[in-house]
């Protein structure tokens, strides 16, 4: 009874399932392993009276190429890049939204500089892709908006803030301007392992981080032993966020050093005083290494500020500008000991 009943039910579907009025059939042409396809009717053309739209990309064909071509052409841009910034004179870790701020205000105030960009993930931007628990709007508390002014992103003016529609308009827009600057290379999918530590008259120095594949980094407990390469620098900006899976990488590695006295890890969250103290304690922490964005408050149990954006922008900014200070010091140093030398 089960069985006629189902029989039943599919008859009755039968006789109302829709009948398609385009299929395309495979059908094998002589011994090729890939099946070449017809439209259904011997002519190719529909049966429900419908017509193809001519669009401007109809009978589209590529130039030919070679696919070695296609490898040369990337593995020689990449590997002419790092050889060029195998000496950087500032090295940024992380690309997140104080890091492009970074790169983008060292972009215009030092483009003369070789500024290389350390960035774990494939997709940089960090967390600036969405606003808060994965809205979509950006909220950037004033006068933070003077960047986006500059950037010429359109927001709704709230009075005191102002709301981007996406925030991924606001990291795009930032993205393109940093990846256009002559003088700034990105090295994304590519993890800082580890800082290069120079030790001159009894003091420790930043000089450069330890690079690999962050799939690599990833995976050093599965896999014998997989040695990282390096970027030497003149000033390293680190801006990796607050703590997480590789987060607030530097002043971890600082801390396990000794080189920085605790890491009281970030406070609980303070909107109205945690964009204030993340901006005005940018700085150089230790010899050679700037921080900014939420790492500081790793270091200095400042609070976090939620889901408002303007101090990672400013913040950033700062560094820049903190940075290309310290690369001017460090630059006396090397000269004065070049003439010594000399």
């Amino acid at each position: 009874m089960l069985r006629s009943a189902v029989v039943s039910q599919k008859a009755s579907l039968a006789s109302v399932r829709p009948v398609p009025c385009r299929a395309r059939v495979a059908v094998r042409s002589g011994n090729g392993p890939s099946p070449q396809y017809r439209e259904n009717g011997a002519d190719g053309s529909f049966s429900g009276g419908f017509s193809a739209a001519a669009t401007p990309f109809d009978n589209y064909e590529f130039t030919p190429i070679r696919e070695a071509k296609v490898s040369r052409a990337m593995t020689s841009r990449y590997f002419k890049d790092l050889d060029v910034y195998a000496e950087s004179d500032i090295v940024i870790v992380g690309a997140g939204s104080a890091g492009l701020s970074c790169a983008y205000e060292l972009s215009k105030i030092a483009p003369e500089l070789k500024i290389a960009m350390i960035e774990q993930n494939v997709s940089p931007g960090g967390g600036a892709w969405l606003g808060g628990q994965l809205f979509s709007a950006m909220v950037v508390r004033k006068p933070a908006n003077k960047i986006l002014d500059e950037l010429e992103v359109p927001y709704d003016d709230e009075g005191d803030f102002v709301v981007v529609k996406h925030a991924a308009l606001f990291t795009s827009t930032l993205l393109s301007k940093v990846l256009q600057a002559p003088n700034v290379k990105l090295f994304n999918a590519t993890a800082a392992e580890d800082l290069i530590i120079k030790e001159e008259n009894g003091l420790k120095r930043v000089a450069g981080v330890v690079t690999n594949w962050t799939l690599v980094s990833l995976h050093h407990g599965t896999q014998s032993c997989m040695d990282p390469n390096v970027i030497e620098a003149k000033v390293v900006v680190s801006s990796t966020g607050h703590d997480g899976p590789m987060g607030a990488s530097s002043v971890k590695r600082l801390a396990a050093l000794g080189m920085v006295p605790s890491v009281p890890g970030m406070a609980a969250l303070d909107m109205n005083s945690a964009e204030d103290k993340i901006v005005n304690n940018t700085r150089e922490v230790v010899p050679g290494m700037i921080l900014c964005g939420m790492e500081l408050s790793e270091v200095d149990g400042s609070p976090r500020m939620g889901p408002t954006f303007g101090a990672m922008f400013v913040s950033g900014q700062k560094a820049a500008h903190v940075a290309l200070a310290a690369y001017k010091k460090r630059q006396a140093v090397v000269a004065r000991e070049e003439a010594v030398v000399a």
